[in-house]
């Protein structure tokens, strides 16, 4: 038996006078809300109502129940109202996790708007680049740039492409020449993600359809920004996200390289815990994000 539902109803009877008329005030059948009231009574083992043919009204129990229940309900719609305002203005506190690069430059001033929205929110934004486990570590939104994968923990919610180039000084491209197929890369110092010990390769994509090859250089890092500061220092050919090196490109500092082949293209996702999905501060972060980045000029 729902308690709430059938004191409401015992409620509506009192104050309508009648079943029919609780009926039509519920939206609901006189046999259902008859049913609500019988099984209120039986579970309190007393009677509530005095019934005739013409007229129902309560017994002296049921008059000082009826009190209490309008008390008792009067005080559910208000908690009811209280966590509706608290799920239309989200406070506590929100931890979320991003790569170095991305957060410095845009997800940092994205984050700051936010909570001028939703000043009642603490937010803890913790950047680095390794891929951790967002489960693991309590991060209630993550943002990763990678490609498109699937989880049956974790909800992942694309909210726009990252394509990479390969991109170089025009002091390096000089001195050591342009490459103008891929399989010159192996020859090239190659700036990249990852460890000097470990062979790395670059998977570039053209006409003559997908080509990997193993590539080397003098610098490697975890972080864009040490990959893109090398390459215009003329250290060798980075190949990163449009993102991080825009303005270089722009600015001639650095410039593309085999612009006819292009690297397999990368997503910026949200990813959050299937358990986060019903949470107000993770869906209103989800959205801002979306309308944020999801045309985000790459």
């Amino acid at each position: 038996m729902d308690k709430f539902e059938s004191m409401r109803a015992f409620t509506q009877v009192v104050n309508s006078g009648g079943f029919a008329a609780a009926a039509r005030a519920m939206g609901m059948s006189r046999s259902q809300v008859n049913k609500l009231v019988i099984a209120l009574e039986n579970e309190l083992g007393v009677q509530l109502l005095h019934r005739s043919t013409r007229v129902v009204t309560p017994t002296e129990t049921g008059l000082a129940f009826h009190e209490r229940c309008v008390e008792i309900l009067a005080s559910l719609e208000e908690a009811e109202r209280s966590l509706i305002q608290l799920q239309a203005e989200p406070r506590g506190r929100l931890k979320v996790n991003a790569p170095m690069t991305f957060g410095t430059m845009h997800l940092a001033p994205a984050l700051a708007d936010f909570m001028v929205q939703y000043p009642d929110l603490q937010v803890q934004l913790t950047l680095n680049d390794r891929f951790i486990d967002p489960i693991e570590e309590g991060f209630d939104v993550t943002v990763r740039i990678a490609k498109p994968q699937e989880s049956a923990s974790l909800i992942v919610h694309p909210l726009a492409a990252a394509p990479r180039v390969l991109c170089a000084a025009p002091n390096y491209l000089k001195a050591h020449g342009t490459p103008t197929y891929p399989e010159e890369l192996r020859h090239h110092s190659c700036l990249h993600y990852g460890q000097l010990v470990v062979e790395h390769q670059w998977t570039l994509i053209g006409a003559e359809g997908e080509q990997t090859i193993a590539v080397k250089g003098v610098l490697c890092s975890n972080n864009g920004e040490v990959l893109r500061d090398a390459a215009v220092q003329g250290l060798g050919i980075a190949l990163l996200p449009i993102f991080i090196v825009k303005q270089e490109l722009q600015h001639g500092v650095l410039r593309m390289v085999l612009p006819n082949y292009h690297p397999p293209e990368l997503s910026i996702s949200v990813i959050y815990p299937v358990n986060r999905h019903l949470s107000t501060k993770v869906r209103l972060l989800v959205d801002f994000l979306q309308e944020r980045f999801g045309a985000m000029a790459t």
